[in-house]
């Protein structure tokens, strides 16, 4: 129905711009009938001149757009006064859409328009006419510009910019909240009629939110408008044209509106009263449940506090907030007793941590809610009278004595036995023990406190009922001194005294240690033994402070005389009991120079010089440096000596005696030789010279063409020989051996077989066996006729 009152519309404006168009174009075309006739007078010939105005005939035309109709439209006609009708001129049409939008009747100059127009794409054509002569193709009227304007009707509707808006205010806003504008364009002229002019409109989202009707700014209609409740609102917004008159085109955007939160609900515990029950045995920081007071906000405006506010277990548990999941964690706080109290009560407060100053008045943005945590009993294993035991004892404690006492109980209500053990781990060397039914410690073996002064057990009390129920104390015993060693000298000293010494002159300061540690500190006293109270050399002097001097009782002393003297020293503590020891002191005598200092204390120094003299040790240098010598002259003779020759005269003639029954180890010996070298003859040296003969000739080694590699090693080998023996210029590799004369001085003649007589039967050898023992081997060989046989 829409469709069809615009289509009726659309036709009315046609049917009013049509008469618009042809009513001023009869009057616009009487301008142009007359033609103006212009007198002038030429400056060469004086001749008139005529200038004849345009003859056409048309006006600015305009047309529809978006034309339907079923034939074309028609836009106008063009005309001039020299047509005569009868033919012959022709009409021409370029320009903006010539020949495809608009075309033109040739001989009539009527403009049609072939195709729909759309003012939005072009609003304005601008074409150029011209009048032809057919006969002689020239133009009789100059060609002309004209203009075909696109009225505009209302094709085009409102569009948003966006085809979906989002927005969001806060909850709870006032009335007349701006919450977000839409804005809609139309296409269409808004300078021509009222087909650009948009009014908006809501079709959803009342009565919640109203919209401008002429900016498009959306409000809230509604006030306090709760998040909790609906959170989305969907809103459909209209853009229509034509100022909003029916019949005017429309088109709709959705605008999506979320509430955002704010804090104007406080937490509320969903139930008033929570139990748990926890053993007394949980250590603290043992979590025993969860609470949680339920906030409809959202972020940090449900964030909660948890907090024990009140109740006889507030020193007992505690309270945490979990911040993932907004809940309260309740932990126990310190250590719980069955036997002591068995229930508790909290009150515990849960408070918003970001609350609104804009909804305090609706009330306090807290809540409270009580907790109950009964104690469970269990079986709990002793318990000691202290976290730990200190026990002090004498060093000279007898062995079974009672040292001290231990004390645990069960801390049940059966109250059962406990049976006490000493942990061996502790006390490897069992020193210590303990009677298992009251926990008195005593000693098993003698103390010292010298070698051990503290001892650190460990006391295992244990439920008799149940050995699994069990604990564990520290026990340490500390030992205590008693006086039992007597003091000794602090060190080893090694006293001397010079021979030139006065009387009256200290010679050495000493001090004692002790290993006792009395309560009142160390005090030493020294004295000489009593066989030795009127020493006639030396004395010693108490300095009271733990050490004492002695001092020289003579004037000079001979090494020669008493080289060493023994001096003993008595020393006491003033401890009780007092103990006292015997320290000797040596003095050795000693030679030193006129400041005291000491030079030598031997005896023997006195006979024997003190170092080497000078000529000694020239001599010593002088026998090094000889032996460097020789040791230079050997190696450098070891290093000029040459290698001698094969041979060295012609008169020099030896026999060498050549081994070949060494067999080898076969093809598996790969040591002895390289079966590789005979299968690949290019590893061959290039040339190998004699070194007993001088070659006359170097012949340069024929090469033969390589054998398969899986040749037989004899077939090679034959193969070889035969070209070698073919070959005539191969050198002999033939070794002469000379036995020259040996000369008349030995009486056994030459013993070369060369000169033996051809039948070994004549020779005789018995000469041999006078000629003593050394030949007797040889005579035995040669002088029986079994070793002629032989």
């Amino acid at each position: 129905m829409m469709r069809t009152y615009s289509f009726l519309t659309v036709l009315l404006w046609s049917c009013m711009f049509h008469a618009i168009r042809m009513m001023p174009s009869q009057k616009r075309t009487n301008k142009h009938l007359h033609s103006e006739r212009i007198t002038g007078l030429s400056e060469n010939d004086g001749k008139t001149l005529h200038r004849t105005k345009r003859g056409w005939m048309w006006n600015q035309f305009f047309l529809l757009e978006e034309y339907t109709g079923p034939d074309t439209q028609y836009v106008g006609k063009l005309h001039t006064d020299q047509d005569k009708g009868d033919g012959n001129l022709k009409y021409i049409l370029t320009g903006d859409g010539a020949g495809s939008l608009f075309i033109i009747d040739e001989n009539t100059g009527d403009i049609h328009a072939a195709k729909k127009l759309d003012r939005e794409e072009k609003s304005l054509y601008v074409l150029r006419a011209k009048a032809i002569d057919r006969k002689t193709g020239r133009q009789v009227e100059p060609e002309s510009e004209f203009i075909i304007k696109i009225h505009d009707i209302n094709d085009n509707e409102p569009k948003f910019t966006k085809d979906m808006y989002t927005a969001s205010i806060p909850e709870m806003s006032g009335v007349g909240t701006s919450v977000i504008q839409v804005t809609a364009t139309d296409a269409d002229d808004a300078n021509y009629g009222n087909s650009a002019k948009v009014v908006y409109s809501i079709l959803q989202g009342q009565p919640y939110f109203s919209v401008d009707p002429e900016t498009g700014l959306i409000k809230t209609a509604l006030p306090d408008m709760s998040r909790e409740n609906r959170e989305q609102y969907q809103v459909v917004i209209q853009a229509k044209d034509m100022g909003g008159q029916m019949g005017g085109l429309s088109g709709t955007t959705t605008v999506n509106i979320t509430l955002t939160d704010v804090n104007d609900n406080p937490p509320r515990f969903p139930q008033s009263t929570y139990q748990f029950s926890s053993p007394e045995s949980a250590p603290p920081g043992t979590p025993l449940g969860r609470i949680k007071a339920n906030d409809p906000d959202v972020g940090e405006n449900a964030e909660i506090e948890y907090s024990i506010s009140n109740g006889d277990g507030s020193d007992m548990f505690d309270i945490v907030t979990d911040k993932d999941t907004q809940e309260g964690i309740i932990t126990v706080k310190k250590r719980l007793d069955f036997e002591n109290k068995m229930l508790y009560t909290l009150r515990v407060e849960a408070t918003n941590t970001h609350p609104d100053p804009r909804f305090l008045q609706l009330g306090p943005f807290k809540d409270t809610a009580f907790v109950k945590i009964s104690v469970e009993d269990i079986d709990e294993p002793p318990v000691f009278s202290r976290p730990w035991y200190l026990i002090e004892v004498d060093e000279d404690a007898k062995e079974g004595s009672i040292i001290g006492q231990v004390v645990a109980q069960d801390p049940d209500i059966t109250k059962n036995a406990i049976k006490y053990s000493v942990d061996r781990h502790t006390d490897l060397d069992r020193i210590f023990n303990i009677y298992s039914g009251n926990g008195s410690l005593f000693i098993s073996k003698p103390l010292d406190r010298e070698e051990t002064p503290w001892h650190n057990i460990t006391v295992i009390a244990t439920e008799i009922n149940n050995p699994k129920q069990s604990s564990q104390i520290p026990v340490f015993i500390r030992i205590l001194d008693i006086n039992d060693h007597a003091p000794e000298f602090a060190k080893y000293y090694e006293t001397f005294v010079c021979e030139n010494a006065k009387a009256g002159q200290l010679i050495q300061t000493v001090s004692a240690v002790d290993k006792d540690e009395p309560p009142r500190g160390h005090k030493f006293f020294f004295e000489l033994a009593p066989e030795f109270a009127a020493h006639p050399n030396f004395s010693i002097v108490d300095n009271k402070d733990n050490t004492a001097g002695i001092m020289t009782r003579r004037n000079g002393y001979s090494r020669s005389k008493m080289s060493t003297y023994l001096l003993p020293i008595i020393i006491f503590d003033n401890d009780y009991p007092i103990q006292s020891s015997t320290g000797t002191l040596t003095i050795r005598v000693c030679a030193c120079d006129s400041r005291g200092n000491m030079q030598s204390c031997n005896a023997e120094a006195l006979l024997l010089p003190a170092g080497l003299s000078t000529g000694a040790l020239v001599a010593i240098l002088l026998c090094i440096i000889i032996l460097l010598v020789l040791v230079v002259l050997f190696t450098a003779l070891k290093r000029q000596r040459k290698k001698e020759p094969l041979i060295i005269s012609k008169d020099d003639v030896r026999d060498n005696i050549v081994t070949y029954n060494d067999e080898g180890g076969g093809e598996e010996d790969t040591q002895a030789f390289d079966i590789g070298t005979l299968r690949n003859p290019e590893a061959r040296e290039e040339s190998k010279m004699r070194r007993d003969v001088i070659p006359e000739t170097i012949f340069q080694i024929r090469r033969t063409a390589p054998l398969w590699e899986n040749i037989d090693v004899q077939d090679f080998i034959h193969r070889r020989l035969k070209e070698n023996d073919l070959d005539p210029a191969a050198p002999p590799y033939d070794s002469l051996a000379t036995y020259a004369y040996e000369g008349n001085d030995s009486i056994a003649n030459s013993l070369s077989s060369l000169e033996s007589l051809t039948t070994e039967g004549n020779q005789d050898y018995d000469y041999l066996s006078d000629w003593g023992p050394r030949f007797k081997k040889l005579a035995d060989m040669y002088g029986g006729e079994d070793s002629d046989r032989d």
